[in-house]
């Protein structure tokens, strides 16, 4: 867990992520059941990667990313930190890259792992 936690330098709680959202928090612990959204839980808190938040809505192609990653056979820590390592071929990392609406270049690298 100590290398997630390097790679991703800031996170919201649940709680938070649900103001953000304009939600309940029994929705988004739907959208984490339903794999839309990853958390991870630190020190008995469940904490959501900061970026995967933007504005008030959750951030644009991640929900079909994480799919194509469980898809692959990748465990939330793994995809976690496969979204915030730096790849150079895109560049930057593919979390990254999904910020920046470069959503068809992340998931053709992730469809390229389940090969």
């Amino acid at each position: 867990m100590a290398e997630v936690d390097q790679l991703i330098a800031e996170w919201r709680t649940v709680p938070e992520v649900a103001d953000q959202l304009g939600m309940d928090v029994a929705k988004v612990r739907q959208l984490l059941r339903e794999r839309k959204l990853l958390a991870v839980r630190t020190d008995g808190v469940l904490k959501v990667p900061a970026a995967f938040v933007q504005a008030d809505a959750v951030l644009k192609g991640l929900p079909g990313t994480l799919t194509v990653l469980a898809d692959a056979g990748f465990s939330d820590d793994e995809a976690l930190r496969w979204l915030f390592t730096p790849d150079q071929s895109l560049p930057g990392s593919p979390v990254q890259a999904l910020v920046e609406n470069r959503g068809t270049e992340v998931k053709r690298r992730a469809q390229a792992l389940a090969l």
